[in-house]
């Protein structure tokens, strides 16, 4: 049954949500300038694969974790993980809006965390199941770089959308995978997504912040 605490996180996960998560390509503004994504097969490849083997993975395993305390340390381990300095401003800057946002529609004070922490330590309250909420935040994760490439691609509306929705076994098998996963399993082997992060920020022209 759809209840009124799955509609508040599926607010607090819909695009139109304040974290800026518009700005930011998590390099596939890179990969599209490149070549190596450039339409729906493509993109739904890489896609798979930063779900799979990158942050996609990670940003579930920790959110997981963080739903049942220790916040401080995920949030460290969070920072720690990731590949360069434009991700961990990905991570940080939206996390930071995300819990400014929460607080002044909610009331709660919730301080500044990466992303998936800080989604973490506003949904505890909610009681929802965690592969509920490990789902929706990876469907927001992709859903936004569905649209960053509608915008840069030749690729229509439907046609993204059919990515995203081909993507949705794959959401719900790493959702509940990670639901139950020890942090040792966290690590990613996704390089050429981290090396297009990396090379993103000496791009001569650039339209996204990552």
């Amino acid at each position: 049954m759809l209840t009124s605490a799955h509609l508040s996180l599926i607010q607090w996960l819909s695009p139109a949500f304040p974290t800026g998560a518009f700005a930011y390509s998590h390099g596939l503004e890179r990969e599209i300038a490149t070549g190596v994504v450039t339409d729906a097969t493509s993109l739904a490849a890489w896609l798979r694969n930063i779900l799979h083997y990158g942050a996609g993975w990670q940003d579930a395993v920790i959110l997981g974790h963080a739903l049942e305390g220790e916040a401080d340390a995920l949030d460290d381990l969070a920072r720690a993980l990731v590949p360069c300095a434009e991700r961990l401003q990905e991570g940080l800057d939206q996390g930071v809006a995300f819990a400014r946002t929460v607080t002044g529609i909610t009331g709660r004070t919730l301080p500044p965390r990466m992303l998936p922490v800080a989604v973490a330590e506003a949904a505890a309250p909610l009681d929802l199941a965690k592969p509920d909420i490990i789902a929706l935040y990876l469907q927001g994760f992709v859903g936004n770089l569905v649209t960053i490439a509608i915008r840069h691609l030749p690729l229509g509306q439907t046609e993204g959308q059919s990515v995203l929705l081909h993507l949705t076994p794959l959401i719900h098998d790493l959702a509940h995978r990670a639901a139950c996963a020890p942090l040792d399993t966290l690590g990613t082997c996704a390089l050429a997504g981290d090396l297009a992060a990396l090379q993103h920020e000496v791009m001569d022209v650039r339209i996204f912040r990552t």
